[in-house]
C-alpha cells in the first residue's frame, strides 16, 4: 500500500476532553508512517466546546478537514458524511473516546497491503463494561456473524480500513455502520481481521448503553433482507403469499369437504380464516410487485444527501 492515501474519518458528539489528546497522536502517526494522511473530523451536532476546537485545529492544519452538522445525527450519518469529504483512496475510521488506539493505524495499512480490501479491528482484550457492554456487543457479534454469514468477532469495533471503491457508494443510515464490513463482503470485498489494542475510556462516559442492542437487531433484519433479497423483494413477498395461500385454501378445503360430508357450517371462523388468509396472499403479491418497481427506479434515480451541513472547512 506504498501508493495508498489515507484518509482518517472521526466522528464527534460531546468528546471536548479528549479531542487534543486524539489529534496529538493522530499527528504523530501521519509523522512516521503516513505524511499524507487526511483527518476528517465531522462534528455530529455536539453541545460542548468540541466544534470549537476542531474549528480551530482545521484552521491551522491544512490537512485537517472539519465537517459539522446542524445537529445530532447519530454516528452513522457521521461517518457517511466523512466518506463523502475525503479525499483519500483508503478511508479509516475511529472512535473519539481514545478507547481506540490511532497507533494501530500501520497495522491495519499491513493487513490491507496483503491484498485485502477490508481490515477489521478486534477488540479482543476489551475495556468495557462487561454487563453493560461487553455480554450485549457479544450477543450482537454472535447474531451478525450468524445472519450475514460473514464470520469476525467484533463488528462493533470503529477501528476498521477500508478500500475506498468499496464504501463510496453506499448510502448510510439508521445503525449500518455496524454492518459496513457485511455490506463490503456482499459486494465482492476481501475482508480479514486483526487484533487491536482496546484502552480504558479516559474522559467521559459511553453514550452506548445495553438499549442499543434491540435497534441493532432491528437494523440487522434489514440488513439480511438487503443483502440477501434488495434486488429480488418479490422472492419474500411471493414466499409469503404463497404460503398464506396454501394454508387458506387447505383451511377452505376443510371447511367444503366438512359441509359436504358432516353437515357443517360455511359460516364458521375457520372460512373467514381461509378468506383472510387468501386476501393476505393477495396483497403479499401486489407488494413484492410494487417494491420490484421501487427497486428499479432505486437503481435508476440519483442519491441524494439526507443530511445538512452548517460548516465544512478544507473539504
Amino acid at each position: 500500500m506504498s501508493d495508498a492515501t489515507v484518509s482518517v474519518i472521526i466522528p464527534v458528539f460531546n468528546e471536548e476532553e479528549s479531542i487534543t489528546e486524539l489529534y496529538n497522536e493522530l499527528v504523530a502517526v501521519r509523522k512516521s508512517y503516513f505524511p499524507d494522511m487526511e483527518i476528517v473530523f465531522v462534528d455530529d451536532g455536539s453541545h460542548d466546546n468540541s466544534g470549537a476546537l476542531l474549528k480551530d485545529i482545521a484552521l491551522k492544519d491544512k490537512q485537517t478537514v472539519f465537517v459539522a452538522f446542524n445537529k445530532n445525527y447519530g454516528q452513522t450519518t457521521a461517518l457517511a458524511a466523512g466518506i463523502h469529504n475525503c479525499q483519500g483512496n483508503v478511508i479509516i475510521t475511529i472512535d473519539a473516546d481514545l478507547q481506540n488506539d490511532p497507533h494501530d493505524i500501520p497495522k491495519l495499512m499491513d493487513e490491507l497491503g496483503k491484498g485485502f480490501d477490508v481490515v477489521s479491528g478486534w477488540r479482543k482484550n476489551r475495556k468495557d463494561d462487561y454487563l453493560k457492554r461487553i455480554l450485549p456487543s457479544r450477543i450482537a457479534n454472535w447474531c451478525i456473524s450468524t445472519i450475514t454469514g460473514l464470520k469476525i468477532h467484533d463488528f462493533g469495533c470503529t477501528l476498521k480500513a477500508y478500500k475506498r471503491e468499496f464504501l463510496e457508494d453506499l448510502t448510510l443510515y439508521g445503525e449500518m455502520h455496524r454492518f459496513l464490513v457485511a455490506y463490503c463482503s456482499w459486494n465482492g470485498a476481501k475482508v480479514t481481521e486483526v487484533e487491536v489494542n482496546h484502552r480504558h475510556r479516559k474522559y467521559g462516559i459511553s453514550k452506548y448503553g445495553i438499549g442499543r442492542t434491540f435497534k441493532v437487531i432491528l437494523d440487522l433484519i434489514v440488513v439480511k433482507f438487503v443483502l440477501s433479497y434488495f434486488t429480488k423483494p418479490i422472492n419474500v413477498f411471493g414466499g409469503i403469499g404463497a404460503f398464506a395461500f396454501l394454508i387458506g385454501a387447505a383451511i377452505n378445503a376443510y371447511v367444503l369437504i366438512r359441509k359436504i360430508f358432516l353437515q357443517g357450517q360455511w359460516m364458521s371462523p375457520l372460512f373467514f380464516t381461509g378468506m383472510l388468509l387468501c386476501a393476505l396472499s393477495i396483497i403479499c403479491f401486489l407488494l413484492g410487485f410494487l417494491a420490484e418497481i421501487l427497486v428499479r427506479l432505486y437503481f435508476e434515480s440519483r442519491e441524494n444527501k439526507f443530511y445538512k451541513m452548517k460548516n465544512k472547512i478544507n473539504a
